[in-house]
């Protein structure tokens, strides 16, 4: 399957060197450049194709050689691994002081953020306070001007 594209393009590649002796002498130079082209695409197919051939060979001698290999390690390697009662209580209980920690800190950063969202809303009251002000301002100065104006 992987020829494939080697034969079309050869194919290709010799119907243009077969029509450069066919055709007029006048686009013999365009049909030449034509050619060029396709015969190096040939050679890059070839080479492509070669270069997966010399890949998948390879790679079939490397998956016997690395079964050959973990099997052996397998079989050396199947020491249990024993721990004693106390260094198994030594690391639950570093594991549990760690795992307080982070409760703790996560505790923390609840509370932050606690304080964050109490300011926010006690800031959007400030904001509200300030815009009403503003407008209660532009209302008095509208009065104002209202007031002028009937007053001439």
């Amino acid at each position: 399957m992987g020829h494939i594209p080697t034969i079309v393009v050869g194919c290709l590649a010799s119907a243009l060197t077969i029509l450069y002796f066919i055709l007029p002498a006048a686009v013999h130079f365009t049909v030449l450049v034509f050619i060029s082209a396709a015969w190096f695409l040939v050679a890059i197919c070839w080479l492509a194709q070669k270069s997966a051939d010399y890949m998948h060979t390879a790679e079939d001698h490397e998956h016997v050689y690395e079964e050959k290999k973990k099997l052996t390690n397998y079989s050396s390697s199947q020491q249990t691994l024993e721990m004693t009662s106390s260094q198994i209580s030594q690391a639950k209980s570093e594991l549990n002081a760690e795992l307080d920690s982070l409760r703790s800190s996560l505790r923390n950063k609840d509370e932050e953020i606690g304080n964050l969202k109490s300011e926010i809303s006690s800031l959007r009251t400030l904001v509200e306070i300030e815009k009403l002000k503003v407008d209660l301002a532009n209302l008095k100065a509208l009065a104002a001007k209202e007031s002028a104006k009937r007053k001439k």
